[in-house]
């Protein structure tokens, strides 16, 4: 396996672009980004905990029920989240996709970030669609990384180069994330693109088993978001035998996997709002995976160890959630904010 470049574009049958549509005031910054595969993949998504969800996730949630998409629409700017008639919105963004790109709006993922408790008004986006289209391309992963941010400073993007039943394999993914991180998941949104042929009930698998150690375990200030969805579409243009069972072609898909999320965590927490510094806590000899993370998040969500970490004089820090606790192996990122 190897780090490679092009991002979400990075993968066979991938395109992407980004524009500025009108969301933002600010015309200088893209507010939309567009991923489309040249062919229907295999989906999966998870998404945050918070009782309260983003229209967006509802749509989403139901347009892949049954494992399958062609294309992602994203806007900043406006998370399209607690405001009236937000779930019409986000069928109007998907239909817009549809009509441009010749397929099912059935088959589209769909996300916003930004301000909550505004309407959004898709205007905008609709006559951006012509822009979006005519910009896809295989080198439009920073156009549609930069169409994602919102309090961001830095794109994040990553991608991979693997082999699966002896075919070249390649995987890439962007993210934006900056504030309310906090297990479990964060006001963040993760979209990862694969040219592997895995079926959507491994890469469902996958999916949910990966974000456990990686996504679930980032924490920056403390706060939970209602938007937060991770994203992964598997296109098959690599032609490897489908994955459709654990083996080892799954764990290679795996390890690939957890290369670019780890490598995303990294760039969502070094990137935290106020962060001066990127630490990772790893608990090792305790007796369990559960006790390791309950040590792990303890120490990565203490307000003191991040002052004395900022203030570069860090003193022992005692506490009863941790003390006779220990672990097997457990990692977890913490960025110390200001």
């Amino acid at each position: 396996m190897k780090i490679i470049e092009g991002g979400i574009c990075a993968a066979k049958g991938f395109t992407a672009s980004g524009v500025h549509c009108g969301i933002r005031k600010n015309r200088t910054k893209k507010d939309v980004a567009l991923i489309y595969s040249a062919c229907p993949a295999s989906a999966a998504a998870v998404y945050t905990t918070n009782l309260v969800k983003g229209a967006p996730l509802a749509v989403t949630k139901k347009n892949i029920a049954n494992g399958v998409a062609q294309a992602v629409i994203c806007n900043s700017g406006n998370a399209n989240t607690c405001n009236a008639g937000g779930e019409l919105v986000a069928l109007e963004m998907c239909s817009y996709v549809a009509e441009a790109m010749n397929i099912d709006a059935n088959d589209v993922i769909v996300a916003s970030t930004g301000v909550i408790g505004q309407v959004l008004d898709p205007t905008p986006i609709k006559n951006a669609m012509p822009a979006l289209k005519a910009g896809l391309s295989d080198n439009g992963s920073d156009a549609a990384a930069e169409g994602i941010m919102t309090t961001d400073t830095v794109k994040k993007d990553v991608a991979v180069e693997f082999t699966v039943g002896g075919k070249v394999c390649r995987m890439g993914g962007i993210a934006k994330g900056s504030g309310m991180i906090h297990p479990n998941m964060a006001t963040m949104l993760v979209f990862i693109t694969t040219d592997a042929a895995i079926s959507p009930a491994m890469l469902g698998k996958a999916l949910s088993s990966d974000i456990k150690n990686t996504f679930n375990m980032v924490s920056v200030d403390g706060d939970t978001s209602t938007n937060d969805m991770v994203t992964v579409l598997a296109n098959g243009m690599a032609g490897n035998k489908v994955i459709d069972s654990e083996g080892e072609d799954f764990d290679e898909f795996m390890r690939a996997l957890n290369t670019v999320t780890v490598g995303l965590c990294r760039m969502i927490a070094g990137d935290g709002e106020g962060a001066t510094k990127l630490l990772e806590c790893t608990v090792t000899g305790a007796k369990d995976e559960k006790n390791a993370k309950t040590v792990a998040k303890s120490v990565i969500c203490s307000s003191l160890l991040k002052a004395a970490m900022f203030g570069a004089d860090a003193n022992w820090i005692t506490a009863s959630s941790i003390t006779k606790v220990s672990a097997e192996h457990s990692m977890s990122v913490l960025p110390v904010r200001i």
